[in-house]
């Protein structure tokens, strides 16, 4: 029997997945790593560590799946880099989108090459999070960092070099350091020239599904798989899962739950306008060949979750410690079953879509003494929600209607999550039989690489729905008349923020 591997590289950990020929889960494994924080506004990964518990997830599925494994394909976060020297030694640890560091940097450097210009090369706006001015920062700040780089290289290529073959980028993950022209396919020489690199020292940008090269002998026997697997471009996290969902055609998006929360829709064509520009939703290019997407997304998202359990979770993480159970599963048995009277704003890191307000800090009106646990945890997961809500509403406005969202990522599994967002989106979700829909999605794309077959015909067959969730219409109309307030909540502490940075 013959399986096809997906590695997705997220921001909190890991994840390997075979699947066979029928698109059906054989194994699975997941490692989890830390965000370093060491200075405020400072949000880093060690590449090193990131490989490692790569290698042993791939290593884990390889042992346990009883098939032999084809193609290798990587489906990865954005943004983050690692800058390797002459010989392949990491000279610093790799920025995730939630570090701000060159916020400062990110507005005037962009005043000054041109807003507009820059959006219609990249088909992205200014935000800290790129790796556009993360690499303008080291070049200020640390030019001994970038001075001795032979190589800098995104998770999904820094994995290919680890594994023995020339790296290569997927246009997708490509087009999320804002370096690269969305349009002609090309990194582009006048951002290169900004930030001192060359082409020559980035990876190879090909379009997701093309054959990278073959995982050499010993790498294989190392990790356990067989001779011969094929590695081929996968793409950035959201369009991969946007694949493994079948969620290609237009109207339909995926929304994915994970450290992240994003809603990927599929358009045909590049949309370049000043609506999307202004809302910061920007136009790249999808892993489905020839279609293109954008992100809508909360960079706090599933963040909130895990700040939770680590802050307040003590008696899950004990109890699935003992039982074996899974905190997460068990902390959702505490949430609310009703709209709650609290109004969170989710800005527990910089804010995504559609304002990147990297100044205005997360709050939690309306505690009281009265307060319960299972409230606050509805809250946080609530306000998540109003602000996929908003960017719903936004693309609505630009033309791009979503009327059906396939539901992805861990938060899949969550029958209580899965509901909440329905019930505040006020928009039925459908669950997929597999949730992993990133490594389905590269799995997909190794298929078809070597088969020859359309990746969109292969993820139609292989996503298959298990049940759709439809908001309860009481509780959906009740959200609906707090939109107003949500929004009315930023704008004042918004202003607060403002005002108090200012004094």
């Amino acid at each position: 029997m013959d399986g096809y591997l997906g590695v997705d590289i997220g921001t909190g950990g890991c994840k390997a997945v075979v699947f066979d020929s029928a698109g059906k889960q054989v194994a699975s494994a997941y490692r989890e790593y830390d965000v370093i924080r060491s200075r405020p506004g400072w949000a880093e990964l060690d590449p090193d560590e990131v490989m490692r518990r790569c290698f042993e997830a791939v290593a884990e599925v390889a042992s346990a799946a009883d098939c032999d494994i084809r193609t290798l394909g990587v489906s990865s976060q954005g943004e983050a880099f690692t800058v390797l020297d002459e010989n392949g030694r990491i000279r610093c640890n790799a920025p995730v989108s939630s570090d701000t560091r060159a916020e400062q940097l990110a507005r005037d450097w962009s005043d000054r090459f041109g807003v507009e210009k820059l959006y219609q090369i990249t088909g992205h706006t200014a935000h800290p999070m790129f790796s556009l001015f993360k690499l303008l920062w080291l070049r200020k700040n640390q030019p001994d960092v970038l001075a001795g780089a032979r190589r800098v290289l995104c998770f999904e290529d820094l994995l290919h070099h680890r594994l023995g073959v020339p790296p290569a980028m997927s246009w997708s993950l490509a087009g999320r350091t804002m370096l690269f022209d969305v349009r002609r396919h090309e990194w582009n020489s006048e951002l290169l020239g900004e930030v001192g690199l060359s082409a020559d020292k980035l990876a190879r940008p090909l379009p997701s599904g093309s054959v990278v090269g073959t995982i050499p002998t010993a790498q294989a026997r190392e990790l356990g798989l067989n001779e011969g697997v094929t590695v081929v471009t996968g793409g950035h996290d959201q369009p991969c899962g946007g694949l493994g969902a079948a969620a290609c055609k237009a109207g339909q998006a995926v929304y994915a739950t994970g450290t992240v929360e994003c809603i990927t829709p599929a358009f045909a064509q590049p949309i370049f306008s000043d609506d999307l520009r202004r809302n910061n939703l920007c136009t790249y290019d999808h892993a489905a060949p020839g279609l293109y997407t954008t992100v809508a997304f909360s960079l706090t998202g599933g963040n909130v979750l895990k700040w939770f359990r680590d802050q307040f979770g003590a008696p899950e993480i004990r109890q699935a410690r003992e039982t074996g159970g899974n905190a997460y599963s068990l902390l959702m048995r505490a949430v609310e079953d009703r709209p709650t009277d609290l109004m969170v704003l989710p800005y527990f890191t910089p804010s995504g879509t559609p304002y990147f307000d990297t100044e205005t800090p997360g709050a939690i009106l309306g505690l009281r003494l009265t307060t319960t646990r299972g409230q606050v945890l509805r809250a946080l997961l609530e306000g998540v929600c109003f602000e996929m809500l908003l960017n719903l509403d936004i693309l609505h406005r630009c033309g791009l209607e979503v009327t059906e969202l396939r539901a992805i990522g861990g938060g899949a599994k969550s029958e209580v999550w899965t509901q909440l967002k329905a019930d505040v989106l006020g928009r039925a979700i459908t669950v997929l039989e597999v949730v992993e829909a990133g490594c389905l999605g590269c799995a997909v794309l190794g298929r078809a690489a070597i088969t020859e077959q359309s990746p969109v015909n292969i993820a139609s067959q292989w996503a298959r729905p298990i049940r759709t969730v439809q908001p309860r219409a009481a509780f959906r109309d009740a959200y609906a008349q707090r939109m107003e307030d949500y929004q009315r909540f930023y704008a004042t502490l918004r202003a607060l923020a403002k005002s108090t940075v200012t004094d």
